[in-house]
């Protein structure tokens, strides 16, 4: 089935791989482990796919990334059925309503063709591949010789051989390799071990036109403002600290997917793009229109950050104006603040690009959660799904970046409302607010700051706390004005979004210890040497001060000497000047002072 895509991708050797087929010996009737050639290999279930992991542990695995994978296989069914429906779709997937349906799809003329190109031990190729239907052919790649050997073992023991080709090239050429319109994938999936920055612009070019791109980026503390200049060389853009930092990351990838694709006149179309976890995810449709290439700059906007009350102003990059049958195009108007912040009059910091246009297809994630609600019971993740999708669903589409309420109150150094109080009192001023489902005490609003800040100056009004203000901070120059609008807290039922009156699992708490991102090339089996070595390690900086702090009592205390210190038995520094010892060591250290 897969003879035309194979034929660029790194030759196997035949007789290894039929060698694989023969090791499979024997396996225990518990489908715990598995014995090859009498060694124990340890089966992790997932879905309908079984792994086999060695002891050596020498293929990544991470069962936190199951949500992950649960999301892909919704995403690529719901995107498989939206082709399928529309006939005059540009995916380069043709469908033949003669022939029978596939799982409640129709069957397509052409086979459906999915690359994942960095596929480590084929877990998420093989749950394709059992779990999709009418996939013709998954290419999964990997440039490491354990993470190919681990894959064979892998598609024989899932029976999934007619489906799954093995690949040992590099992720970039192979993808380079299916740059022409021939050889291109309908389906990409990129989920590297840290940045997806260097197979972004092979990506963008091996997909058909209307494809499906999937990327995974992990590098959470440089999209969220740890290191501004490295985010800078990777994704072209610069990221900033602050509340909305998760949401920000999403932007900032798709800006630097699209930097690459318009490079080639190709354009992308975000159908679902969520933060979970300890990553970020984006999938993306592509389409090549050079004359579309050029809204792209309307698109994209930079981020004014005041240093001080965290209020944020974006400024487009461009204007794209209609003007009866054709686009005007131009630069964008700014700066759109002043020097200082006008709610309190501290400097502000530059960000960005980052991409300002929608996030997700509402009706693809719409016909997505119906089709999960149906299949619920098939993915390990499935409450989950649910909810997430759900609180996209609720998320305002034209205000990029959100506050954080917590944030907010803490500003000004006063107590919380309640998300209804707060939620409320924005409906009541006449404007829109949602939550984002990257943050639980998110506030997503079309309100301008200064409602936002008129909202807490009444709060605190009717909610003193005796606090003394530092001169010339944020919280003194915003209390110290008057509110412009009169503001309600009078509690409304549009205040309670849906997904929480039902109840549903929208904010994921850690799902289990040693949840983060795992040591590369590993698998997740923590054994219990790799626990209590963490155990030993945790807190290893603190541990050290403490231990420099208490070598500080051999030292003498000059402000005891002249009856100035305060500290008593609690002070780092030696009070024993009796000792004839402590004496010496004080004539010597006032010496070299």
């Amino acid at each position: 089935m897969c003879e035309n895509v194979t034929q660029s991708c790194s030759a196997l050797d035949d007789v290894q791989y039929n060698c694989i087929s023969s090791e499979l010996n024997t396996i225990d009737p518990e489908r715990s482990s598995v014995f090859i050639d009498k060694t124990p290999y340890t089966v992790v279930t997932e879905g309908k796919a079984e792994v086999l992991f060695p002891s050596s542990h020498d293929v990544f695995y991470n069962p936190v990334q199951e949500f992950n994978r649960d999301m892909s296989i919704g995403v690529i069914k719901s995107y498989l059925e939206a082709c399928m429906q529309n006939t005059a779709n540009k995916s380069g997937i043709k469908v033949d309503k003669s022939e029978k349906e596939c799982g409640g799809i129709q069957k397509p003329k052409e086979g459906i063709t999915v690359l994942e190109a960095l596929a480590a031990s084929g877990l998420r190729s093989v749950r394709y591949a059992k779990e999709i239907p009418c996939l013709t052919c998954i290419i999964a790649n990997d440039f490491s010789h354990q993470a190919v050997e681990s894959m064979k073992r892998n598609i024989k023991h899932n029976k999934v051989e007619e489906i799954v080709v093995p690949s040992k090239e590099e992720a970039a050429i192979l993808m380079y390799q299916h740059r022409s319109h021939d050889k291109r994938f309908h389906i990409i999936d990129v989920d590297p071990y840290g940045s997806p920055a260097p197979f972004l612009d092979s990506a963008v070019q091996a997909v058909r036109d209307g494809g499906l791109l999937m990327i995974t980026c992990t590098d959470m503390a440089i999209l969220c403002g740890n290191s501004s200049e490295t985010c800078r060389a990777k994704y072209g853009a610069v990221s900033l600290k602050m509340k909305s930092g998760h949401e920000m990351a999403l932007r900032i990838v798709l800006q630097s997917i699209e930097s690459h694709a318009n490079r080639y006149g190709r354009y992308i179309v975000p159908v679902l793009s969520l933060s979970a976890d300890f990553y970020v995810r984006v999938f993306v449709k592509i389409y090549t229109s050079p004359s579309i290439v050029k809204q792209s700059t309307s698109k994209l906007a930079m981020v004014y950050l005041c240093t001080g009350c965290e209020t944020y102003n974006l400024q487009p990059l461009g204007k794209c104006i209609q003007k009866e049958k054709s686009l005007k195009f131009s630069p964008g108007d700014g700066p759109p603040v002043d020097m200082l912040c006008s709610h309190c009059q501290h400097r502000h910091q530059i960000g960005g690009p980052i991409w300002a246009a929608n996030l997700y297809d509402k009706d693809f994630v719409l016909a997505m959660l119906q089709e999960v609600q149906k299949e619920e019971h098939f993915y390990g993740t499935g409450k989950r799904m649910i909810g997430t999708l759900s609180v996209i669903l609720e998320e305002l589409e034209d205000c990029p970046l959100y506050y954080t309420l917590d944030r907010l109150c803490g500003v000004v150094h006063c107590t919380m409302p309640s998300m209804l109080q707060f939620r409320s009192a924005i409906l009541n001023a006449g404007y829109q607010v949602s939550l984002s489902h990257t943050n639980r005490t998110s506030i997503k609003t079309n309100a301008p700051a200064s409602t936002l800040w008129d909202i807490i100056r009444t709060w605190t009004m009717q909610n003193s706390v005796k606090r003394k203000l530092e001169k010339g901070s944020a919280a003194e120059i915003i209390l110290n004005k008057k509110p412009c609008i009169e503001v309600s807290f009078s509690l409304r039922q549009d205040a309670n979004p849906s997904s929480r009156q039902q109840n549903l699992l929208r904010f994921q708490v850690n799902p289990e210890p040693h949840w983060g991102p795992k040591a590369r090339a590993r698998t997740s089996l923590w054994s219990e040497k790799q626990i209590e070595k963490q155990q030993r390690k945790q807190g290893k900086r603190t541990k050290i001060r403490s231990e420099s702090l208490g070598s500080l009592k051999k030292y003498p205390c000059k402000r005891f000497k002249t009856g100035e210190c305060g500290f008593g038995d609690k002070c780092r520094y030696s009070h024993n000047f009796e000792d004839k010892e402590a004496e010496g060591k004080n004539e010597n250290y006032l010496t070299q002072k």
